[in-house]
């Protein structure tokens, strides 16, 4: 009996401008309906996340602008769209808090992480509030902080 191949581990794509420009509030993970092509190309890592947002519409979710590339081996007899709309797969509740938080002022909702689970694709979105610019240059100026007391510390402890 042949030996069958174990999937791939962790992190799919990220998207590390949603971690930038917002403050995250809440995490969900969410299913994707996927075509059997999407998902050789994400076994391939050939997903990005850049410009990708969470479509709250009709008590559904859609994952809007992500962009998988379709394998040339794979997609011969498909015609691939790339960025198509793609449903996220949600529970009644978490939908509702959604949608309560999307309407309340300020938030919205991002897809933070393609990433693998057992054999499964899933996504990791997040309801968020935008961050100013001053907001945007405090958090830098912490980080700053916060790596030259570590320095410090090492170098102490040397």
């Amino acid at each position: 009996m042949a030996k069958q191949k174990k999937h791939p581990k962790g992190t799919i794509a990220l998207n590390k401008k949603a971690q930038h420009d917002y403050f995250i509030e809440h995490r969900f993970e969410a299913g994707l309906a996927l075509a059997g092509w999407e998902v050789k190309s994400l076994r391939e890592g050939k997903a990005q996340l850049v410009d990708s947002y969470v479509l709250l519409k009709d008590g559904e979710a859609w994952l809007m602008g992500c962009h998988i590339t379709p394998l040339q081996t794979a997609s011969t007899h498909v015609i691939a769209d790339p960025t198509r709309t793609r449903k996220l797969l949600l529970h009644k509740r978490e939908l509702e808090k959604l949608f309560g938080g999307v309407q309340r002022q300020g938030y919205t909702c991002v897809a933070l992480a393609l990433y693998w689970k057992k054999h499964l694709v899933k996504c990791e979105i997040a309801l968020a509030k935008g961050k100013k610019d001053f907001d945007k240059r405090h958090v830098l100026k912490e980080r700053d902080s916060q790596r030259e007391m570590q320095r410090a510390v090492r170098e102490k402890n040397k």
